[in-house]
């Protein structure tokens, strides 16, 4: 069985999680064997997206319903997400790369470091421009921490620029990325 790299990507319901692994998983299903992992509470809505992209065959994709809050599957009891990574690799032996979204949660939202071996935060510029001065653990502590979405700045008030120093803050110049 291989052991492939796992990354966990977290944010908010609406950041862009579930796009940012289609577009990722497009670039690189033709030069890797990937593998991806969703995590929703009551549903597998971002499961059915990443299908019904035709990003991956529908093995490749395995949807985790949690049923409580998102942050306890991906940190405190990650035992549903290590029975789905499990799985995919019963089901494709040559995975060499594991996304694992986390369901939309909070600021707090972190990923346990037995799970994954490198962790992305997004969030959306929409959420508004005080969320990167609010701190929080999912953004401080991910390796990559990226603002979405760069292009509705202007329709709501938010200035990039201050949102990059608020990161600065808690991260230094450390990973970030600004997308549109």
């Amino acid at each position: 069985m291989a052991n492939p790299i796992k990354i966990g990507i977290g944010g908010p319901v609406g950041a862009g999680k579930t796009q940012l692994i289609e577009k990722v998983v497009k670039r690189l299903s033709k030069e890797m064997s990937i593998g991806v992992i969703t995590n929703d509470i009551y549903t597998k809505e971002d499961e059915k997206i990443l299908v019904n992209s035709g990003v991956l065959p529908e093995s490749r994709i395995i949807g985790v319903e949690t049923g409580g809050c998102p942050h306890t599957a991906i940190r405190e009891d990650a035992s549903m997400n290590f029975a789905a990574i499990d799985e995919l690799l019963e089901r494709h032996d040559d995975i060499e790369l594991i996304f694992i979204e986390s369901g939309g949660d909070n600021l707090a939202a972190t990923f346990s470091p037995e799970l994954v071996d490198f962790s992305i935060y997004i969030i959306d510029v929409a959420q508004g421009e005080k969320i990167p001065r609010k701190g929080g653990q999912g953004m401080i502590k991910s390796d990559f921490f990226v603002i979405n979405k760069t292009d509705l700045a202007p329709y709501v008030g938010a200035s990039l620029e201050q949102m990059a120093e608020d990161t600065k803050v808690f991260r230094g110049n450390v990973h970030l990325l600004l997308l549109t």
